[in-house]
């Protein structure tokens, strides 16, 4: 499953999203195309590489005329339900402003239907607001988690005196979002419009496992020396093989060997990522083996179980560690009409292992050597890849 990771460690605005989008490889024309579609007036895109803090990212910014009147969010609805967008992303976009009138209601004591925005600060909500949604609809991910949020420290000036960060607003919109109990950022670091996003397009937290596969970074204004002041976006894959796991570790002298087999089938049926034993030397000179395994960290518990059941330890060590793992996926190869699954991993050069059990089976009903049918299979899952038909 691809999904996208929001990472505000320095905060979220609307014009950092954007730019994180466009630094993941959405093209600008699409992005200069965005007024016009959604009839907002003569406004022009302005897009340039910028570096915060050594770091490449994509800066965005909207020149918008100077008018003399502004608009009410009601009206700001209207026209986002009148767009030529998708339904998915209509629906979210006119919920991202209901939030916004909302908290801008609570904090002014007026109709939410009533709150209203000049006419730049109108212009550019809707541009931000569309524009990131969208933007998320593009990258085609399935679901949109997000990091806890940076809001800043000090004080921001509004039309009516210097507030504390978060604003008023802000802080109303970021009621049940995880934020970041401290860090470097300075000012006001997440926006309205930056905290209703995340209110319509995050599911919450990342899941426990996922390997990133591209990320995007998109800059704020503000250019401190001390921090990366940018939005970074992180586009990933589910990795149920990887993440945070934790190893069990026991000694055991007491226990026959010709048991140790059964002991292994046993942990990885209760869901045991991996299963190694070796040698040891014990107190007294007494010959021992050593049993550690790698659990999901949600499975810990019933791998334990399975090691005191399976054993004759009295006691088991635990630790937790996090893992890394390359790029992966599986296809399947047939050998003489026989299936046999094969791993596929993607560390700059492709390398392909069959699965050890397939290959047994394939060996027993084929009448081969085992070694002999991995080596076809290898051959014909790397001739498959190269091209390209897996």
């Amino acid at each position: 499953m691809r999904i996208a990771i929001f990472d505000p460690a320095a905060g979220i605005s609307g014009d950092m999203t954007l730019g994180a989008l466009l630094s993941l490889g959405l093209p600008v024309s699409w992005l200069e195309e965005l007024p016009g579609r959604l009839g907002v007036g003569d406004v022009r895109v302005a897009v340039r590489d910028v570096r915060r803090s050594g770091i490449t990212c994509k800066k965005v910014a909207f020149e918008i005329p100077e008018q003399p009147h502004g608009r009410h969010v009601s009206e700001l609805v209207r026209l986002v339900e009148r767009a030529p967008i998708s339904d998915w992303v209509k629906e979210r976009a006119v919920r991202a402003f209901q939030l916004v009138g909302e908290a801008e209601g609570r904090v002014h004591g007026v109709a939410p239907e009533k709150v209203h925005l000049h006419e730049v600060g109108a212009v550019d909500a809707v541009l931000d607001i569309v524009g990131g949604i969208e933007g998320i609809e593009r990258l085609g991910v399935e679901s949109v988690y997000h990091l806890p949020i940076a809001v800043g420290n000090g004080w921001v000036v509004a039309d009516h005196g210097r507030l504390p960060v978060p604003a008023p607003a802000t802080a109303i919109l970021l009621e049940g979002l995880e934020l970041a109990a401290a860090g470097p950022v300075e000012g006001e670091a997440t926006t309205p419009t930056g905290a209703a996003l995340l209110r319509v397009l995050s599911a919450g937290g990342p899941p426990d496992r996922w390997r990133i596969v591209g990320s995007g970074w998109g800059a704020g204004d503000r250019d401190p020396q001390h921090y990366p002041n940018a939005l970074r976006i992180l586009v990933a894959e589910g990795a149920s093989e990887a993440g945070r796991v934790v190893l069990l570790a026991t000694d055991v002298d007491d226990m026959s060997p010709e048991y140790v087999e059964p002991l292994r089938q046993a942990l990885v049926g209760a869901g045991a990522l991996d299963v190694q034993t070796w040698p040891v030397q014990m107190k007294k000179g007494r010959q021992g083996f050593r049993v550690e395994v790698m659990a999901p960290e949600g499975l810990a518990d019933a791998v334990t179980a399975e090691l005191f059941r399976h054993s004759t330890t009295a006691g088991v060590r635990r630790w937790f560690a996090e893992r890394a793992t390359l790029p992966r996926h599986q296809l399947t190869v047939r050998l003489d009409g026989v299936a046999i699954r094969v791993k596929v991993l993607d560390g700059g050069s492709v390398r392909v292992k069959p699965e050890y059990d397939d290959v047994l089976a394939a060996a027993k009903a084929l009448g081969r050597p085992p070694i002999d049918v991995a080596r076809a299979v290898e051959r014909d899952a790397q001739a498959l890849i190269a091209k390209g038909k897996e």
